[in-house]
């Protein structure tokens, strides 16, 4: 009932495993190393709890129970729009990276993960409003709302990608809390 779902979170995940998981290595730039690091500090918790909110929901694809499906995605869902607008203030207290077109970059970065909070908030409330006692009706709103959180995952794409192109990209690959391998789930956890 839930695997279109868990399929359309996992294009979310790997949206923010992107941007935190740059490649390259890169010549020093001191400013941009520093700013890289402010930004790539404060990210890797958040990761972990929309990685951990993404682990929840797909504990619950195989569940029966629409009741515990609804509560378990509702807090992941809560857990999400949390994290996303976190992240966007990190990137905001960060200021611009100094870099060409940096003050646009940061501001189309803030701006797509407030927009992903704002939206994860709204499949909150959808998923709230879900009728559990109609299996059909939750099955056919679940699908839906799968479908929405793909869209969100393309609409952001971009503007990261723009915030952790060429220079950026680099300083951040350089910073720990922005490599792939220390926030990659692992296969035995939950």
């Amino acid at each position: 009932m839930n695997k279109k779902l868990v399929a359309a979170l996992s294009g979310g995940a790997a949206l923010v495993l992107a941007l935190t998981g740059c490649g390259g290595g890169g010549g020093g730039n001191k400013k941009l190393d520093d700013w890289a690091k402010k930004v790539c500090d404060q990210m890797q918790p958040q990761v972990k709890k929309i990685q951990d909110a993404n682990h929840s929901i797909a504990g619950v694809q195989t569940e029966e129970d629409s009741k515990k499906v609804q509560q378990t995605d509702s807090a992941a869902f809560q857990a999400n729009a949390d994290a996303y607008k976190a992240l966007a203030g990190g990137v905001d207290n960060a200021g611009a990276p100094p870099v060409k077109d940096g003050e646009s970059s940061q501001k189309n970065a803030v701006k797509a993960l407030n927009d992903l909070s704002a939206a994860y908030a709204g499949l909150k409330k959808r998923m709230d409003g879900l009728d559990t006692g109609d299996k059909a009706k939750f099955a056919e709103g679940l699908k839906g709302i799968g479908g929405d959180i793909g869209k969100l995952s393309s609409q952001s794409d971009d503007a990261l990608k723009k915030l952790q192109s060429g220079d950026v990209g680099k300083s951040m690959a350089k910073q720990p809390g922005c490599q792939k391998t220390s926030v990659s789930p692992s296969a035995g956890t939950k």
